[in-house]
């Protein structure tokens, strides 16, 4: 009987015991489920009406779509604006000078720590009492807060990226006779960006995942905007169904493409491509790479 690093490998008896937990858990599951399929079945949740108000031509026109575009456009400059400060900060991290790699380092380290809800809270007011004239500013705090969380994110990526290249990139590039920030910006860092770019895709998700926290403040995102909905129809269960399958199905896409780009892009940089999570944190600098060269 072979063991695995961790633990032994179970006999019959663990084996049944196993087997037995696992049925008991299953039952224990269907039972609950059942439990409240007859409680929403009880309250008229379960209504085929409920359904069909949940899926109308009306909800998507007004609400949804709306809604959905609204996600969107806040994703997609929040994307940019994290993905410019990722590099500025993320190279200021690897310069030589200590005073610009302690201001980058601060930074980053200082926003990756703030809750992005704590952020979009703070600058909905500050932009409340700095710009009374400006009517979405719910969509200006969502960006920003959304920018300097996720920008943070991928400077550390940025620094990942390029500590994952072989050092003798950076020798080859100092060999013929470049300055190591020419080194960093023609050898390292194109390279790097290359390794990044599935880890920066599925940072897309996280970017997708907090904008509906947007909501708590006004904004008009899809989250909000079924509220909107259930609160006149009555339909909590039905419409937060339908936003979360749409939020589904733009994550597992967003996945899909980051994975086909790690699988892609493996064999066209020296360094390995990072494949992130989803979930913020960037992938550690691997093992061998010797950490980033500073410039």
């Amino acid at each position: 009987m072979s063991a695995s690093v961790l633990f032994d490998a179970p006999g019959p008896r663990a084996r049944s015991w196993t087997l037995v937990g696992n049925i008991v858990g299953a039952l224990v599951v269907l039972a609950v489920a059942a439990w409240v399929l007859v409680q929403l079945d009880s309250k008229g949740q379960l209504e085929p009406q409920l359904w069909a108000d949940a899926v109308s031509a009306r909800t998507w026109q007004y609400y949804l779509i709306p809604g959905l575009l609204n996600t969107l456009r806040a994703a997609a400059f929040a994307i940019v604006g994290s993905i410019v400060f990722g590099l500025v900060f993320g190279t200021g991290r690897l310069s030589q000078i200590g005073l610009v790699r302690g201001v980058s380092g601060t930074v980053v380290e200082f926003f990756r720590a703030v809750p992005v809800l704590l952020m979009m809270v703070f600058f909905y007011g500050l932009f409340g009492q700095l710009l009374p004239g400006v009517s979405d500013k719910a969509f200006l705090a969502v960006v920003v807060a959304l920018i300097l969380y996720n920008g943070s994110v991928i400077a550390e990526l940025v620094r990942s990226g390029v500590g994952n290249l072989p050092r003798g990139q950076g020798e080859a590039g100092l060999a013929i006779g470049l300055t190591p920030g020419q080194t960093l910006r023609s050898v390292q860092l194109p390279q790097a960006l290359v390794a990044m770019l599935p880890a920066m895709v599925s940072q897309i998700v996280v970017v997708l995942k907090d904008s509906a926290l947007g909501q708590l403040i006004g904004y008009q995102e899809l989250l909000r905007t079924g509220q909107i909905v259930y609160s006149a129809d009555g339909n909590p269960l039905q419409v937060l169904t339908v936003v979360a399958v749409v939020f589904i199905v733009l994550n597992l896409l967003l996945t899909v493409v980051a994975h086909q780009l790690s699988r892609l892009l493996s064999s066209r940089t020296a360094g390995q491509t990072i494949e992130g999570t989803g979930i913020g944190n960037p992938t550690a600098v691997a093992a061998g790479a010797g950490g980033p060269d500073k410039i």
